[in-house]
């Protein structure tokens, strides 16, 4: 009777052996779809890149079309340099506008784009102008919570013009 039972949780542990390694699997190939092919790279200039990090999504309505591939900071002018890798069957207008957004309230970002309506499209290499960096929500939060109120200022006074003398 023991031998039939370690038979039996041997073959179940088998069988989860299995179902992990196919998930794996699955994992590993369903990670790098939603890119197809040949892509471009353009990049972006935001002031403040939050949580953003290389390997985040770029989305177009709500679809993703490509990662992010860098993020580095420009030593003169001190903003953040974001390199997107995108589909190459993606041709974005020239204006459209880079957004970075928030996946939900615990973290994770990834950059939205706005397609515009120019009649030319970005150029491999090409930079999107328009852009707008993160949002801190703590720093949002913690305003409505304890708004700053101006510091008080001196009273005005009025100075009364002095009487003309010798009259």
């Amino acid at each position: 009777m023991a031998r039939g039972q370690e038979l039996a949780e041997t073959g179940m542990g088998a069988v989860v052996l299995v179902a992990a390694g196919l998930f794996f699997a699955y994992a590993l190939s369903a990670g790098g779809k939603g890119v197809g092919g040949a892509g471009y790279e353009v990049s972006a200039k935001f002031g403040q890149v939050g949580a953003l990090e290389p390997g985040a999504d770029i989305r177009v309505a709500g679809v993703k079309v490509g990662t992010v591939s860098s993020i580095t900071l420009d030593p003169k002018s001190f903003l953040a340099i974001a390199k997107f890798d995108l589909d190459g069957t993606v041709k974005l207008p020239s204006d459209s506008t880079a957004k970075i957004t928030s996946d939900s309230l615990l973290g994770g970002e990834h950059v939205a784009i706005e397609p515009g309506g120019a009649p030319d499209n970005l150029k491999p290499g090409g930079e999107i102008q328009n852009t707008q960096g993160a949002v801190d929500l703590f720093s949002l939060v913690g305003q409505v919570l304890r708004p700053q109120t101006p510091a008080p200022s001196a009273p005005a006074t009025t100075a009364t013009p002095a009487a003309p003398q010798g009259q």
